[in-house]
């Protein structure tokens, strides 16, 4: 049984720096020691992209230390807050496809994990960069990836939901090629779960018959109200990673409010 955890939205901000009064480095550090203590022996840790709020060397370099204390492997991925080449500058490891985007597949006994590079840029033209594209260079990355997964069902990983949330403003900069997407997946038919972030919410639901999930951030929240049209607007509520165990009957998802959580429960 496969069991990944998932961390989107890091945000990490250069030493002394706060996003709305919080410490995303304290924040994150608390996640990956609970993280050690308790799943470490994951099969993988997925950080799925805006790994940096504002994509600066200084940021990149403070998140590169602190992964070194994460015991299961990791693999990094990039959101629309993250400069490519920057953060392959300093990530040197990380790994690419053959045409230079922060991708990959990874395979289990049970599953195949596929990692997509979303990121709308260059040029970082925001908003519009802001938003997640898949372009047909990585749409045929993507179409090779899952006709090779073989009798491995196909679990995809992205930085952008590739449809709407609910939430108006996050829905506007979601992937805009999302019927692209879909039917590429569709065709294929064994995409068995689609995993999110960018959204810094917890939602799970299905798109098109396939089930999905999205995670919320370990720094900042979305706040709830649905209609409102600005996507910057960010609410202190509890850190959060989630947790996937591949089964052979399916997919279970998890979410852990690491900073909260509670394992100590007495019986009534």
């Amino acid at each position: 049984m496969t069991k990944l955890i998932i961390f989107s939205d890091l945000h990490m901000v250069p030493e002394g720096g706060t996003i709305i009064g919080l410490d995303p480095h304290r924040r994150l550090a608390n996640g990956i020691a609970h993280v050690n203590r308790f799943h470490a022996d994951a099969d993988l840790v997925i950080f799925a992209g805006d790994l940096a709020h504002a994509a600066d060397r200084a940021s990149y370099e403070r998140l590169q230390a602190l992964l070194r204390e994460l015991m299961p492997p990791a693999a990094l991925m990039i959101g629309n807050h993250d400069r490519r080449e920057l953060f392959l500058d300093v990530f040197a490891e990380a790994v690419t496809d053959a045409n230079g985007f922060v991708q990959q597949a990874i395979d289990f006994p049970d599953c195949r994990a596929i990692l997509l590079d979303t990121l709308f840029a260059p040029p970082y033209d925001y908003p519009v960069s802001h938003a997640g594209h898949l372009c047909q260079t990585r749409l045929a990355w993507l179409d090779r990836q899952l006709g090779e997964a073989g009798d491995r069902p196909a679990l995809i990983f992205m930085h952008h939901p590739p449809h709407a949330s609910g939430f108006a403003g996050m829905d506007m900069i979601r992937l805009v090629n999302e019927d692209e997407f879909y039917a590429l997946v569709k065709r294929h038919g064994n995409v068995r779960h689609i995993f999110a972030g960018h959204v810094h919410r917890t939602i799970s639901g299905s798109s098109r018959g396939i089930p999905f999930s999205i995670f919320k951030s370990p720094v900042h929240q979305q706040p709830m109200p649905f209609a409102t049209a600005d996507a910057s607007l960010s609410v202190d509520e509890p850190a959060a990673y989630g947790i996937a165990l591949v089964t052979p009957d399916g997919v279970l998802v998890h979410t852990e409010d690491y900073e909260i959580a509670r394992r100590d429960a007495m019986g009534t």
